[in-house]
C-alpha cells in the first residue's frame, strides 16, 4: 500500500497541510528519550551539585519552552494551543530519562510538540553538565542522546 505524502503538492513542493476544515478534537502524545552520562554526573545531578544550578529543574523549563515554540522551528507544524504540557525525569544507571506529554484541543496532533520538548530538555541537561562529562581532550566519549520516540498518540473525536 503507497501512502500519500501530505506536505507536498502535486509539484512536489512543500507545504503546510491545510486543516481549516477539520473538527476540533482532544488530543495527547507522549515522547520519550535519554541522555547517557557518567557516574560521576549523574551523582552530582541527584545531590544538585551541579555548578550551574538545578539541572533537572532547569531542563523542565526548556522542555516546556520548546513545546510551545515547536511551530517556529519544524516548517510545517501549525501553532497550536497547547492546554498541558507534563515532564517526567527518571534517573538511572547510567542515563537520565525524559518523559514529555503534551495535551491540546485542536484540528492536529501534538506528537512534534512532545518531541521537541523532550530533545530540547535532554539538550538542556547536556548543557548544564558539560564541564563535567568532557574528557582531558574536552570531547564527550560516553555522553549521548538516545531512544528519543513518541510512544503514546490519542485523539479524542467530537
Amino acid at each position: 500500500m503507497t501512502e500519500e505524502f501530505t506536505h507536498v503538492d502535486e509539484d512536489g513542493d512543500a507545504q503546510m497541510v491545510d486543516v481549516g476544515e477539520k473538527a476540533d478534537s482532544k488530543r495527547r502524545a507522549v515522547a520519550r528519550g535519554a541522555i547517557r552520562l557518567t557516574d560521576r554526573t549523574l551523582a552530582a545531578i541527584e545531590a544538585d551539585d551541579v555548578e550551574k544550578g538545578d539541572v533537572l529543574t532547569t531542563a523542565r523549563i526548556g522542555a516546556v519552552q520548546a513545546v510551545k515554540h515547536t511551530w517556529e522551528t519544524i516548517p510545517m507544524c501549525h501553532q497550536i494551543p497547547i492546554t498541558n504540557v507534563e515532564t517526567e525525569f527518571s534517573v538511572g544507571d547510567d542515563r537520565v530519562e525524559l518523559t514529555v506529554a503534551v495535551e491540546t484541543v485542536g484540528k492536529t496532533g501534538c506528537e512534534m510538540e512532545a518531541l521537541e520538548g523532550v530533545t530540547t530538555g535532554l539538550n538542556v541537561v547536556w548543557d548544564m553538565v558539560k564541564a563535567s562529562e568532557k574528557d582531558d581532550d574536552g570531547q564527550y566519549p560516553g555522553t549521548a542522546i538516545e531512544g528519543v520516540e513518541v510512544v503514546e498518540k490519542s485523539v479524542e473525536r467530537p
